[in-house]
């Protein structure tokens, strides 16, 4: 059944209605105690921490529109950006945990817990890991006012003018930024990072020349690499993505050492009950097996994973170690 997105309450947030799964949830729904309401009991609230027309958004709104049809209640996705994420991350932490309140996270999610010296959460205490959504291959693209046609002659150019390319992220603690940090410390250059409030800022700045390089998703940039509007020099990845065969790795472009790949996973609040958690993480994983789904998700370049919330806590768990070396390796610094 087809979904439609309106405004709530003049909020940045939206509304994705599913009928169907409503007329269905009284037999679906999970009893906190005995005595105590049932879940879910209300719409449910998804934070996205980045605005809208980010590789966050593009995966949301149709895991949303189809996890709603499980739970039996709308899901309502509410854009709080800025900070790296960070804004919307202190939120959760600070909502009841009652289920009600969930946020779609990205890798800078755990690179944050390194990258700024003082958050106001703590990103291993104060959340309950629900689910491991999917996976997305980043790329390395150019724009007109790049005169490099390749990852070698992009390397040529810094080494010739130090500090002189500029490169883009969706914001300062970004996977885009880090990444773009360790290809300058790999590759032995060093290009001048510009942050923009979210991709779509990024894709903006791109198209208009204003500055030469991106390190993002390759959801927001392969669209413009196909129209031939931006140049696509490389996947962050290990291997090629499905969605552009034809773009090498960094590896395969000379540039070896690095393999970052975005990933988007599902958090409650620490304390929310586990059968509740339980529950989502199953819904989640459900939802991204329906051939439908992952043929969306697909065209964008999005894998879908689906997983225990124990496992996205030891996926977190490690990022953040990872990330960890990254930071301090680069001299990445947030004030």
């Amino acid at each position: 059944m087809a979904s439609s997105l309106h405004p709530v309450r003049g909020r940045r947030a939206w509304l994705v209605r599913g009928l169907a799964g409503m007329l269905a949830a009284g037999s679906l729904a999970v009893p906190f105690t005995a005595g105590a309401e049932t879940w879910p009991a209300r719409p449910i609230q998804l934070l996205i921490p980045y605005p809208p027309g980010g590789s966050a958004d593009l995966l949301a709104r149709p895991v949303a529109a189809r996890l709603q049809e499980k739970l039996g209640q709308p899901v309502v996705l509410d854009y709080r950006p800025g900070a790296g994420g960070t804004i919307a991350t202190q939120a959760l932490a600070r909502a009841k945990p009652d289920g009600h309140t969930l946020i779609m996270v990205l890798a800078a999610h755990a690179i944050n817990a390194s990258l700024y010296p003082k958050l106001p959460y703590d990103t291993r205490k104060d959340f309950a890991p629900v689910s491991l959504v999917a996976n997305l291959p980043m790329i390395l693209a150019g724009s007109s006012s790049l005169r490099a046609n390749n990852v070698q002659e992009l390397i040529a150019e810094a080494r010739a003018n130090p500090g002189k390319l500029t490169f883009a992220s969706a914001g300062n603690g970004n996977t885009g930024h880090l990444a773009g940090e360790l290809f300058d410390s790999v590759a032995g250059i060093r290009m001048t990072h510009v942050p923009y409030k979210g991709s779509a800022q990024v894709v903006t700045a791109m198209l208009s020349g204003e500055v030469q390089l991106t390190f993002d998703s390759i959801s927001t940039t392969l669209p413009h690499v196909k129209s031939g509007k931006l140049r696509a020099l490389a996947v962050t990845g290990s291997q090629r993505a499905a969605v552009a065969p034809d773009v090498p790795t960094l590896a395969e472009a000379g540039v070896p050492g690095i393999s970052i790949t975005g990933w988007y996973a599902v958090l409650a609040p620490a304390g929310t009950p586990q059968p509740v958690v339980d529950r989502l993480s199953t819904e989640i994983s459900t939802v991204l097996r329906q051939p439908e789904l992952k043929a969306t998700l697909a065209t964008n370049g999005y894998e879908p994973v689906g997983s225990t919330p124990a496992a996205l806590r030891t996926h977190i768990d490690a990022e953040i170690n990872r990330w960890s070396k990254v930071v301090k390796d680069s001299g990445a610094q947030i004030q």
